[in-house]
């Protein structure tokens, strides 16, 4: 069969394992395939279980039926190739498994169990309807939110421990800050453990991960199963035990979203379907590589991802196991949205069919992309109707890295950041405007850190030279309280972020400027111990957990978000003014500082940065009475009032004022 072939197979048969009238269906697609059996376990640990021929149709689908409602056994698929990966006795994982228990090891054995859909009591919970332009997104690891043990979780780690009442982690925490959304890092079941370090696998040789495991989750395994990982009938990540196998994570995953909505709070998943679990050996690489994946002429798997592989989204099939997959998650899950893992190596036909389909069940579906993968188009997925992570605003406010990339909040323009695309952020990066990418402003994600790179808060250690990159810290304690200057920055950061019109993301710890300190407490033969962390993926220890008595050290900031939050929960000018009534006022004495006048319905407003490190401004006021909302100390409250005539703004801060 020639790879051209390939293109030409579509099945609309429902995949994977189901119950109907009493009998139990399996069913893979695998066009390639010489034979597929079909193995059926009682228990988890079996190596040896029932086998049964599975027959195939003329759509590439391997089928059969069993007699009985068979939920709770383990099962997989094993594929017969003549360019069989590894050997003919593999057991592959369903990819459409909907639970799935993991031998943690790295090789990643994993079986498939027969479950029951539709078997939740929601209590009449739907989607959260709301409009993109309102929401202040909290991205967070499920695990990192209440691992610590200054979170107070009785369940650290784990979908139970974060929605924990009356603890300081958590939703609890969350829902103090104000937040009205929160973003998981991959909840799908994913490769948690890495090859042993210095060790080979697949021809490659660990030589960069001494702690053997991959915390983050972005090597998904299973599309449609919850990661066992975070469920406390796991065993998390103990060595050579299983998790998953009581299928608990699927409800405990349900009780965190129907908790959060509860709240208030919409529940995005990020998710990966650029690529696969580089280190799967029972998986789609072995049901059918030529079909899953991108092959370059070498017959090598292409890897723009850097991970080792490439889904193929354009086959057919794959595309919809893509959208298969979300709409999944939207009706048995009642997730609210997506962020999709580098975005752009989707190919455009499979982007346009997610939107489309996800809309006619949420209208109001929260779709936004990490607009990388062998390119960068934010553009392009704006025209299609997606947000995007503008990492314009990442770059031009706090720079690009804190050594010699340097950006507008430290008095510098870095790149080709000029005061027109500062303007340009704050309504909305829109095209038209020098350099615009969006179509709408709420197609803008503004965000200064997620959980790539530095922190914000160490960015401006390192910018301000508190700490250098490869320095060692010897007291996390001391580090993590902020200088006078270092709070100012944060500030003004947040400030200007508050005020950008646009999808607001933060980071978890953004609010207390949390400190990545690699941890000294790890048997990990890690060189970079004690030094600051600007990639953590694979850190499942105190480098990575929330810790809330930093939050209280720096409380002051904690406070300033909170109240910034306030404002732009309490006042749509911040959200949904038209661009056209923004005005800008020019500053003679520093060409970095900015002020601006914003109207919005009855309401006006004046926010005025002063990014000079040694010297105050006057701002000149428009005629009438103005009050503060927002100074270099406090936000959300109305501090003084009846200003009049102009107002100084002391370096390194800005203010909002209200017209009375």
């Amino acid at each position: 069969m020639h790879k051209t072939d390939l293109n030409k197979f579509y099945s609309s048969k429902r995949l994977g394992t189901f119950v109907e009238n009493g009998h139990t269906f399996f069913r893979l697609f695998a066009p390639r395939a010489e034979q597929v059996i079909l193995h059926l376990y009682n228990k988890a640990e079996q190596s040896i279980g029932e086998k049964y021929k599975m027959k195939k149709d003329e759509d590439g689908v391997w089928e059969t039926e069993l007699e009985g409602e068979l939920y709770g056994k383990f099962y997989g698929f094993q594929v017969i190739n003549n360019d069989q990966i590894g050997e003919k006795e593999i057991v592959c994982i369903d990819p459409y498994a909907k639970a799935i228990a993991s031998l943690n090891n790295y090789l990643n054995p994993r079986k498939a169990i027969v479950v029951k859909e539709n078997d939740y009591e929601w209590e009449g919970d739907e989607w959260i309807q709301r409009d993109w332009r309102d929401l202040i997104i909290y991205e967070m690891h499920v695990r990192d939110i209440t691992a610590h043990k200054s979170s107070g979780a009785k369940n650290p780690g784990t979908f139970k421990g974060l929605i924990e009442k009356g603890i300081k982690g958590g939703i609890e925490h969350i829902k103090n800050l104000g937040i009205n959304t929160v973003e998981f890092l991959p909840v799908q079941e994913f490769g948690n453990i890495e090859v042993p370090f210095n060790k080979e696998f697949y021809g490659k040789k660990n030589t960069w991960n001494p702690y053997e495991t991959n915390h983050w989750g972005y090597m998904t395994a299973g599309y449609f199963a919850p990661e066992s990982y975070y469920s406390e009938g796991g065993e998390n990540i103990n060595w050579g035990k299983w998790s998953g196998k009581k299928t608990n994570q699927i409800n405990e995953l349900k009780d965190v979203i129907k908790e959060f909505h509860k709240n208030g709070i919409a529940v995005i998943m990020d998710v990966v379907y650029n690529h696969y679990s580089e280190y799967e050996l029972a998986g789609l690489k072995e049901i059918d590589k030529e079909y899953y994946f991108r092959i370059n002429n070498h017959g090598k798997f292409e890897s723009h991802s850097f991970t080792g592989n490439d889904l193929k989204t354009e086959r057919p099939m794959v595309r919809r196991m893509i959208v298969d997959s979300v709409l999944y998650w939207m009706k048995e899950f009642h997730i609210d949205g997506f962020r999709f893992d580098m975005a752009h190596l989707i190919d455009w036909i499979t982007v346009e069919e997610i939107i489309e389909e996800t809309q006619k069940i949420n209208p109001g579906v929260i779709l936004i992309a990490e607009p990388w993968g062998n390119g960068y188009d934010p553009a392009g997925f704006s025209l299609r109707g997606f947000a995007s992570w503008n990492d314009q605003v990442r770059n031009g406010i706090k720079g690009e890295n804190p050594v010699d990339g340097k950006g507008w909040i430290f008095n510098n323009r870095f790149g080709n950041n000029d005061i027109e695309r500062i303007k340009s952020y704050l309504k909305g990066t829109l095209v038209g405007d020098k350099h615009g990418l969006f179509q709408r402003i709420e197609h803008s994600v503004n965000y200064l850190e997620s959980h790539d790179g530095y922190t914000l808060g160490d960015f401006i250690r390192i910018a301000t030279g508190k700490v250098k990159p490869d320095e060692s810290i010897t007291d996390p304690d001391k580090n993590a309280e902020l200088t006078s200057v270092e709070l100012k920055l944060n500030k003004l950061a947040a400030l200007f972020l508050f005020v950008s019109h646009g999808i607001i993301m933060i980071h978890s710890g953004q609010e207390f400027a949390r400190s990545k300190v690699i941890s000294t407490n790890s048997n990990a033969d890690d060189k970079d111990k004690g030094k600051l962390d600007h990639n953590s993926y694979e850190k499942d220890n105190d480098t990575n957990y929330i810790n809330y008595d930093h939050a209280e050290l720096n409380k002051e900031l904690v406070n300033y978000y909170k109240g910034l939050i306030a404002i732009r929960n309490n006042f749509m000018a911040f959200r949904r003014s038209n661009p056209e009534n923004i005005f800008f006022y020019e500053n003679q004495e520093n060409p970095f500082s900015l002020s601006f006048l914003i109207k919005c319905k009855t309401k006006e407003f004046i926010v005025a940065f002063n990014t000079d490190h040694k010297n105050a401004i006057d701002i000149k006021l428009p005629d009438g009475k103005w009050e503060v909302i927002a100074n270099a100390k406090f936000a959300g409250k109305r501090i003084i009032e009846n200003l009049k005539g102009k107002i100084n703004v002391g370096p390194i801060s800005g203010m909002i004022l209200l017209k009375k």
